[in-house]
């Protein structure tokens, strides 16, 4: 019995990028068609095309200091939005005044299309940098709403109880609101990940920090190399994937949140 389970469970999770697999392979099968084998990789490459660049990618150095490198911006944004998206929350929940005055500007960054703000960071600061701000960026909104929402849904009985036991304010937070934000925080940082990987990337396409995944994927791009574009763009996806799933496990291992999606 524990062996079936096993294998349904493998076929499960295999099954949703089989499909996908099958279905990109169909799709450029169609298009070598439609264009008699003239071209093809310059449109829709094969999978196993995008596989053997990446393999050959992936067996240089450069290729792993260039992942390395990005990596560290997009977790140096990642890591600053949530800091500042924390405070700004706690800041905007305690005061009415800068709730007044700090919510309106923090929509502003949410609504602002994400290109404006790399070519202004840009123009004020060094390209290496663009990338680290615009993560930020993107993040802030996204950990301010989640925990402004958790805090203003903290269950009045309990903090009627903590007043009557007459808790300090450690205490409140420490055995009252950081439970209930917990399941708020999870599904924040799990949601801003993705984000901040997808703007980070972007910002590194238009500023071109050396070395960077996002000047690998203009290089390819520029030099028609697109089994090489495809190749940097699975990285980046993989990346993204492998980073959410690891932060949901740990942060469910260690808080037991719930995420609120």
């Amino acid at each position: 019995m524990e062996w079936r389970k096993t294998g349904k469970k493998l076929i499960s999770a295999l099954l949703p990028p089989a499909f996908w697999l099958g279905a990109w392979q169909l799709c450029a099968f169609l298009v070598d068609l439609h264009v008699r084998g003239r071209g093809n990789e310059l449109l829709l490459p094969y999978p196993a095309t995008v596989l053997s660049a990446l393999v050959r990618l992936a067996g240089t150095p450069a290729f792993w200091g260039t992942v390395l490198a990005t990596l560290g911006r997009i977790l140096a944004g990642m890591v600053l939005g949530t800091a500042l998206g924390g405070l700004l929350a706690a800041l905007t929940f305690l005061s009415h005044w800068a709730d007044r005055l700090l919510s309106p500007a923090i929509r502003v960054i949410r609504a602002t299309p994400v290109v404006s703000f790399i070519l202004l960071i840009l123009l004020w600061t060094g390209r290496d940098r663009v990338p680290v701000v615009i993560s930020a960026l993107m993040v802030l909104p996204v950990i301010w709403g989640n925990l402004s929402r958790g805090l203003g849904e903290t269950d009045p009985q309990l903090l009627e109880m903590a007043r009557a036991y007459r808790f300090s304010a450690f205490q409140t937070v420490k055995l009252i609101y950081l439970p209930s934000l917990r399941p708020y925080f999870l599904s924040a940082v799990t949601t801003a990940m993705g984000l901040a990987w997808k703007s980070g990337v972007a910002a590194e396409v238009l500023c071109l920090p050396r070395p960077s995944v996002g000047t690998q994927i203009y290089n390819a791009k520029l030099y028609l190399e697109v089994p090489d574009l495809f190749a940097w763009t699975v990285v980046v996806v993989a990346l993204s994937l492998v980073l959410e799933r690891l932060l949901r496990t740990l942060l469910r291992s260690r808080k037991g949140g719930v995420s609120h999606e």
